[in-house]
């Protein structure tokens, strides 16, 4: 389970880069430690925190070795302490203002999406060209211009910004955001978007892991299928 020494020439909490599946994993951990903290839970074993975040107790040691070693040997983790240097880690101790372009369906559900708020995310502003949005309000926000734009991201100092829009229009859209000055974009059109190699693009294609599910999906039921042969069948087996 560790110690509680840092890694040799690496201070705690010190910036470095990390593997993406240890980014992703730590997101996981970080949930999970939020739950814990919400139950009064203090300290974690490695193979508990495994449990709860549906991954192994060697992965669980691997990627926390990455921050700094935060455990002790027959205790485990401070849930607090470990829950406050992967929120370090991840820069959610930082101000993230989120800016979100398209106010169709999807648009106002991630505007009015609570759970933002509660992981260090503060929508600040929802954009759109339609004229029949432009004004209306969701929740606290009302729908701005997308032709202001720019002045929208600087009044609202957004630093993060989401592309919910369809698929014609986000090249255009994101090289906007860019030239603003935002580095770091989120899109939900499933097609391929430039960007300068200093901006960091996440896309998020639901169609895609949809067709990955059906794969799966196919293949448990091809399993189930072959289970339920006869052994004795010819070609079975």
């Amino acid at each position: 389970m560790g110690t509680s020494e840092a890694t040799p020439g690496q201070p705690e909490g010190a910036a470095r880069q990390l593997p993406a599946a240890t980014v992703a994993r730590l997101t996981i951990y970080l949930r999970a430690l939020t739950s814990m903290l919400a139950d009064g839970t203090e300290r974690v074993s490695s193979e508990s925190l495994a449990e709860a975040a549906g991954v192994g107790s060697s992965n669980v040691r691997k990627d926390l070795s990455y921050l700094g070693s935060y455990g002790t040997r027959g205790v485990g983790y401070d849930v607090a302490h470990l829950s406050r240097n992967i929120a370090q880690a991840l820069g959610l101790t930082h101000e993230w203002r989120v800016a979100i372009v398209g106010a169709g369906n999807l648009g106002r559900a991630l505007a009015g999406y609570a759970g933002f708020e509660s992981r260090g995310f503060d929508v600040v502003a929802l954009m759109d060209a339609d004229p029949l949005l432009i004004g209306n309000e969701v929740g606290w926000l009302r729908i701005s211009d997308v032709a202001d734009l720019e002045a929208v991201l600087e009044r609202t100092r957004a630093n993060m910004v989401v592309l919910a829009l369809p698929s014609a229009a986000v090249q255009q859209m994101c090289d906007r955001v860019v030239a603003a000055g935002v580095r770091s974009i989120l899109s939900f059109a499933p097609v391929v978007v430039q960007v300068p190699d200093n901006v960091t693009l996440r896309k998020v294609d639901m169609a895609t892991e949809l067709q990955i599910l059906a794969y799966h999906a196919q293949r448990a039921q091809e399993q189930d299928l072959e289970r339920a042969l006869p052994k004795d069948l010819p070609g079975a087996g």
